[in-house]
């Protein structure tokens, strides 16, 4: 963890940011590929993104890749700015293997939930999924780490996710992405969330 200090005549303000290169890294390529997937994305969306009929013809790879596609510049700068501030939030406990495991399991299986338990969409994109994901998933490090501020986050994820499934998305939302929200896609964000926290908190037998 790195400090960035800034000085005036009254005070010193101390702000923490994780600037460590193991915290950084990834969220950084992440952010970039979506940035490039969004600068040439008439050129490549048809062989990319999430669509149920290729997937059935065994394009497999959409599972993973559709998720870095945004429908239009103000949905690739709202998940872009989420990306930057869970890592503002979370970025101290982040490294390249932790961050890539819950990455691609939560691609794999929000694109497999969607696959099996929405046969109506065919085709997703975006990040959002996986953003859910990741805040759920820091948020409970912020509790294990006796971090009170986790246990708020966690219930505002989790009152969100019942709104969302109870009254709908946000009308303002899907006008400026141009979009339906996949509400459902957040759901299953947030269950692989919790499922990789428990999964890699899990307590290690020592040898005997």
């Amino acid at each position: 963890m790195q400090h960035i200090i800034f000085k005036n005549k009254s005070r010193t303000l101390k702000a923490k940011f994780p600037l460590l290169s193991q915290s950084t890294y990834t969220p950084a390529v992440i952010a970039i590929a979506a940035v490039i997937a969004f600068s040439f994305l008439s050129e490549i969306e048809a062989l990319f993104i999430y669509s149920r009929d290729e997937i059935n013809s065994g394009e497999v790879w959409r599972l993973i890749t559709g998720h870095l596609f945004h429908t239009n510049f103000n949905h690739l700068l709202l998940n872009v700015v989420a990306l930057l501030l869970l890592w503002s939030l979370h970025g101290k406990f982040y490294s390249t293997k932790s961050y890539l495991t819950l990455f691609f399991l939560s691609a794999l299986f929000i694109s497999l939930a969607i696959y099996f338990f929405d046969p109506e969409m065919k085709q997703y994109v975006g990040l959002s999924g996986i953003l859910h994901a990741v805040f759920v998933w820091g948020a409970l490090k912020d509790i294990k780490a006796k971090d009170k501020t986790g246990y708020l986050l966690l219930i505002g994820v989790l009152v969100k996710i019942v709104y969302e499934q109870s009254g709908g998305s946000s009308e303002f939302t899907a006008n400026l992405i141009n979009a339906p929200v996949a509400i459902n896609a957040h759901l299953y964000g947030v269950v692989i969330g919790i499922i990789v926290f428990l999964f890699s908190n899990m307590p290690t037998k020592k040898p005997k």
